[in-house]
């Protein structure tokens, strides 16, 4: 076979219609290869051979490898399996086109957000279907096998580039602990138990309210982590003596506390639920967790809570406050830590999931707002830094994670369109609709003079504890608590702005 490739290579090497010839040379000897969907491969490193490796041991899958893809220069001409690469990423559809490729497949887990871009338009100009190989993030052993192909995503767009953990770090306080998760079942909940089980803790409680999303991550995390006990709770936040009783049976070691009312607009008509629950609930957890004298305590809190413009907003901001109060106050020997970030792309009840079911019944899509723009990441670089920033905290600080440049959502709209195939403005409409009760136009993770300081991680800031907030707190809180009885919206609104001066509603719900 060495001589037959050295052959192509010679046919090749003349004048400018040899090029031609070389072409239908390596047609005719990947012909007489193998049957199966003829295929180029974007990407000649490590993955690209483990994938072709896969390919070549297994027939049934039904591929041929026609040739790839790679912008370095030293690369050009060499062989994998046999196989040549053939050029750079601007030749994507000349080489599409001679080869009469079926699929492109992008086998590069760790490009960058731009070049990935970049990639995906020149695969969309070829003609040709493409898909991708999940990035590092998803790859959650760091496996690439043919099953975890996949059509290219909105999060493949928003970046890819491995998240660099400090893996020895986290292990200290996950390995062999016993470890608790509130909202278990939900979008960020449930990445971080697939991630905690890769530091092999003793056991993992699921604590979750919905009955489904808990049954199917328990299913899931049985199947695939069976080194690692898993317990799952059926339970609310908002009721303390469940939560005592969980956490007396259990007795947890670190505890992440994820469970919140997210939605700014459902908050805003009822914002009862998110005294309950976001503030409330916090309170019941805290008590629960200093009780069980966990070691350690992180919270999941969001950039809404800078400079709150809604009810959401300012019921994380209070239980930030809460959370920091209790180092800050000296009142326990457990290391509260929170750790505050934008928007995750893809979870539930996201703008893209909507987005996506927008563009399958033809549009129009629906932006509140031609400049709105969002700071995004997905859900297993957001959860990898919880974990990380969950090692680094020594109690009382708020961990902010590096969320990128913001991203306009009417741009976001527009790649979404691309992505499903059409074309935006012509064949679906992007329809603005104006900002919807406590939205603002852009965020914020950080406070001016909040006195925020980097940390040995590239992705991870710092908000140093402050003073004891507790006396802000005292005797507000059960105040809060009968106006959330009463369903009192607007005497709940008013004890929000005594405990935050800095809220200030942006629209009010009618």
């Amino acid at each position: 076979s060495r001589v037959v490739i050295r052959l192509y290579y010679w046919i090749g090497a003349g004048d400018e219609s040899a090029g031609v010839r070389s072409i239908n040379f390596l047609k005719a000897l990947v012909k007489t290869d193998r049957k199966g969907k003829r295929i180029i491969i974007i990407g000649a490193g490590d993955c690209a051979e483990k994938i072709s490796r896969e390919i070549y041991d297994n027939p049934s899958l039904g591929y041929r490898i026609m040739g790839y893809i790679d912008d370095d220069p030293q690369k050009k001409s060499r062989h994998i399996h046999g196989i040549p690469v053939l050029g750079n990423r601007n030749e994507i559809k000349y080489y599409a086109e001679q080869l009469n490729a079926q699929e492109l497949l992008i086998a590069m887990p760790s490009i960058a957000a731009k070049d990935m871009r970049e990639i995906v338009k020149l695969c969309e100009k070829s003609n040709v279907p493409y898909k991708t190989v999940p990035g590092m993030g998803e790859l959650i052993n760091g496996k690439v096998i043919i099953r975890a192909i996949r059509d290219v995503s909105y999060n493949d767009l928003i970046g890819r580039e491995p998240v660099k953990l400090d893996e020895k770090k986290i292990g200290a306080y996950l390995n062999g602990k016993r470890v608790l998760i509130t909202g278990a079942g939900g979008s960020i909940g449930s990445e971080l138990c697939r991630q905690v089980c890769r530091f092999s803790p003793e056991s993992l409680v699921l604590y979750e309210r919905a009955e489904s999303p808990l049954y199917e991550i328990d299913l899931e995390l049985k199947e695939r982590f069976q080194n690692v006990k898993i317990i799952p709770r059926l339970a609310d936040v908002t009721d303390a003596v469940k939560l005592e009783k969980a956490f007396n049976e259990t007795m947890p070691e670190v505890v992440f506390h994820a469970a919140a009312y997210k939605h700014v607009p459902m908050l805003e008509y009822n914002p009862w639920e998110a005294v309950g629950n976001n503030i409330l609930g916090t309170k019941n957890v805290i008590a629960a967790a200093n009780n069980a004298k966990v070691e350690r305590f992180v919270f999941v809190s969001t950039d809404k809570a800078v400079r709150p413009a809604n009810v959401m907003g300012a019921s994380k901001r209070v239980a930030e406050l809460m959370i920091q109060a209790q180092n800050g106050c000296n009142l326990t020997g457990t290391k509260f830590i929170t750790v505050r970030f934008g928007n995750v792309a893809g979870s539930v009840g996201s703008v893209i999931p909507l987005f996506k079911r927008q563009i399958e019944k033809g549009g129009p899509v629906t932006v509140t707002h031609p400049e709105i723009t969002r700071f995004f990441m997905t859900i297993p670089e957001a959860c990898q830094l919880i974990l990380q920033a969950g090692s680094m905290g020594n109690g009382g600080e708020i961990f902010i994670l590096d969320m990128g440049v913001p991203i306009k959502i009417a741009e976001m709209a527009e790649d979404l369109i691309r992505l499903s195939g059409f074309e935006p403005h012509r064949d679906i409409d992007i329809k603005y609709i104006g900002l919807r009760p406590g939205e603002k136009l852009y965020e914020e993770l950080i406070t001016v003079g909040e006195g925020i300081v980097s940390t040995e991680h590239e992705k991870i800031m710092v908000l140093k504890g402050t003073a004891c907030d507790l006396p802000l707190l005292n005797g507000r809180l059960e105040h809060m608590k009968s106006l959330m009885i009463n369903h009192d919206g607007k005497g709940i609104r008013l004890a929000l702005k005594e405990i935050l001066p800095e809220y200030i509603e942006q629209e009010k719900a009618s």
